[in-house]
């Protein structure tokens, strides 16, 4: 896994803007399970993103969660509670260990107000969040499990480009919305196939074109949004130095 990842919102910066940002943040690490927002009320901070995942999730009364979105290096967590005073009903929370930068959330949101560039980034970004919710939302309720898990899997990998997963079956299961047990049988057959492995929670794509063509229509979707969200930028820089100039490119497998 790479050590480290650039945080392409920032990237897509002017260099100005971009510094201008960074001066006002620290860079951290995002231990598992770290809460960087939580349901209410504005967040004391937002968070660049560099490397792991950040998994949106809907808490319910009884203690379930339902997963609607991610966030791995491209984007910026905080981004919606800067679009106004809205009772927000999510939380967000590391589901794979990394790091980022952490900017006191009033900082941002001076510098959104203030600044038109990062307004106008701001907006794509939660514009294509909003747009995954929806197309998510339609594949948990019409397509099979084994689409979601496949899905979910290279949707993780974009966002962190990392070959190795460390998700337990539990937490698959839970993020799907379906039984332990129908990952395990569902986590098999793909292992029997060749186009994974999974070993005590460590999940390795093998075959990540094997998967995409397991995938529903809701993974493409997916993907052209997150490619083409900084698609004027004149590159996407994987860890091992390939280059993908937009959604049509080679995927993070290659």
């Amino acid at each position: 896994m790479p050590a480290q990842i650039s945080n392409l919102f920032l990237s897509g910066l002017s260099t100005e803007t971009r510094e201008s940002l960074v001066s006002r943040s620290i860079a951290v690490e995002l231990p598992l399970h770290t809460v960087l927002y939580d349901v209410g009320g504005d967040p004391r901070h937002a968070y660049f993103l560099t490397s792991g995942l950040a998994s949106i999730v809907t808490p319910m009364s009884n203690g379930e969660i339902a997963e609607v979105g991610f966030i791995g290096h491209e984007g910026v967590v905080g981004s919606l509670q800067l679009l106004g005073s809205a009772f927000i009903s999510t939380r967000c929370m590391m589901q794979l260990a990394g790091s980022g930068l952490k900017i006191p959330f009033a900082s941002l949101q001076g510098m959104f107000e203030s600044s038109e560039e990062i307004r106008k980034r701001v907006l794509e970004f939660v514009q294509e969040q909003a747009v995954m919710v929806g197309q998510i939302a339609g594949c948990n309720r019409l397509h099979s499990a084994e689409q979601r898990l496949v899905r979910w899997l290279l949707m993780a990998q974009d966002r962190t480009q990392w070959d190795v997963l460390q998700f337990t079956q539990e937490y698959l299961a839970e993020m799907i919305g379906t039984q332990r047990t129908t990952v395990t049988l569902l986590a098999g057959e793909l292992q029997r196939r060749g186009l994974i492995s999974y070993v005590r929670g460590n999940i390795q794509i093998l075959d990540g074109y094997g998967l995409e063509a397991l995938a529903c229509d809701c993974y493409s979707i997916i993907k052209s949004l997150h490619f083409n969200l900084y698609a004027q930028n004149t590159a996407l820089v994987s860890a091992n130095g390939n280059h993908y100039a937009s959604s049509e490119a080679s995927p993070f497998w290659t």
